[in-house]
């Protein structure tokens, strides 16, 4: 019987760079560290904006040295805040109070023009003033002196609501009850008047922090 024939053996052949499936190969490979590198890219799509480094109150001055510059991603929001790009402009003041760590926004900065409230230093029973600090809201209560000869005491009457703080000075004046403490206030120009005739008519200050506001 006569043998049946046997097919002969291929041999391995190292793959050219002219073979088509080792060009795909290394385009797929090209195509997605490129997609790759954009996703990197823009997973950090960032801007630097500033950031309160401590409280601002409404009326204090806007300068880097208040302020720290941090790189966030705002999206379509970027406007809204002021970039860390350039210093703040000359002059600039806060228009309302911004916490510390809190991105500035365009709408708390302005001219002193634009402000609508006057520092205002009130003297207050150290009682009332006990855990002040600059940046704390409180109410201003007022209880005119009373009249000689009145035959009713005078009624106590609230003149300002949530008045910034500015600061407070180390207690004054007076022992026990009679003891006094220097708070300026951020006053609404409105109500300067009725501040200032209270204070110079002798009148008892009471300060009450508001619940829940910075520093109270």
């Amino acid at each position: 019987m006569s043998e049946l024939p046997r097919p002969a053996a291929k041999r391995l052949r190292r793959p050219s760079w002219r073979d088509s499936r080792l060009l795909v190969g290394v385009l797929l490979v090209l195509l997605a560290a490129t997609l790759g590198a954009r996703a990197v890219a823009a997973a950090d799509d960032r801007v630097p904006v500033w950031v309160a480094a401590g409280d601002l109150v409404a009326g204090d001055a806007v300068g880097v040295d208040g302020l720290r510059a941090v790189d966030v991603r705002l999206a379509d929001d970027m406007d809204s805040y002021l970039a860390a790009t350039s210093a703040p402009p000359p002059g600039s003041v806060v228009l309302r109070d911004v916490r510390a760590g809190e991105l500035l926004p365009r709408s708390a900065v302005g001219t002193a023009a634009e402000l609508d409230v006057q520092r205002v230093t009130v003297s207050a029973d150290t009682v009332s003033t006990t855990g002040l600090v600059r940046g704390s809201r409180v109410d201003l209560y007022v209880t005119p002196k009373a009249r000689v000869g009145a035959e009713e005491p005078p009624g106590t009457t609230r003149v300002l609501r949530a008045a910034g703080v500015a600061a407070v000075a180390p207690a004054g004046g007076g022992f026990g009850a009679n003891a006094t403490t220097s708070v300026q206030l951020f006053v609404p120009t409105a109500s300067v008047q009725d501040v200032v005739e209270a204070v110079d008519g002798g009148a008892k200050l009471t300060l009450v922090p508001v619940a829940g506001a910075s520093g109270s």
